[in-house]
């Protein structure tokens, strides 16, 4: 099977590159999702007999591309949950937006609700959503017309980067659900996952895992340049 690249692998884990427009996990459209590239993976190169069994602690939107893990064992796939819900799971992104922020970093908390009829997210009452807190930084302004722009979700609320940034007056490129001009060609957006730090599940150290999207409209860019001001 072809489409993904492997970032890192063990006994309890297995992190992959997800292509932008991949299901995460299998959807209603029954296109080829991660999860069943994943599982078909490992049952062929480990000749595994029977059901494979893959644990899933966290999701990419289905536009998104970059860095999404899954558990081998029901063990870590506990342990990773626990991790993700005290926050020791940090994930970190890429995007390229329509318009430039104000100033050259900051941290927005809104309150997000999920319409879940129509697959997207709003902004509400502190009474009536969850808090979305996102930390964020301009590293590059690019032709004075967008940015490529380093987040961080501190929270895990559904569509918060997509949300948080068309909050800030400059959504997504080719992200059309919240206000993004066009569509890119491929009917991506432009966010990817491009860092996942977490302590091993089993080992306790910390695992750094990278990627360094090259597709378009990303431009070049070196891990040297991915500098996060909020941890300064």
């Amino acid at each position: 099977m072809e489409g993904i690249r492997i970032l890192f692998e063990d006994n309890h884990l297995i992190v992959v590159d997800k292509p932008a427009t991949m299901p995460s996990v299998p959807d209603s459209t029954r296109d080829l999702s991660a999860f069943d590239w994943v599982k078909h993976y490992i049952k062929e190169s480990k000749k595994k007999p029977g059901n494979v069994y893959l644990g899933v602690f966290h999701r990419l939107d289905r536009p998104v591309s970059g860095v999404l893990a899954f558990a081998r064992t029901s063990k870590a796939a506990k342990r990773m949950t626990g991790a993700t819900k005290s926050s020791r799971l940090k994930k970190y992104y890429l995007a390229v937006t329509e318009g430039v922020p104000r100033g050259k970093a900051g941290e927005e908390r809104i309150w997000i609700e999920k319409i879940r009829a129509r697959n997207l997210a709003r902004i509400t009452s502190r009474e009536r959503g969850r808090l979305a807190h996102t930390r964020w930084a301009t590293l590059r302004c690019l032709n004075g017309t967008s940015a490529l722009v380093l987040v961080e979700p501190v929270t895990g609320r559904p569509h918060q980067i997509r949300l948080t940034l068309s909050h800030l007056g400059c959504p997504i490129k080719g992200d059309l659900k919240y206000g993004a001009s066009r569509a890119l060609p491929d009917r991506s957006i432009a966010l990817h996952a491009v860092h996942l730090s977490f302590p091993h599940p089993t080992r306790g150290d910390m695992v750094d895992i990278w990627s360094i999207p090259k597709r378009p409209p990303f431009p070049e860019i070196s891990r040297e340049e991915l500098i996060l001001p909020w941890k300064n």
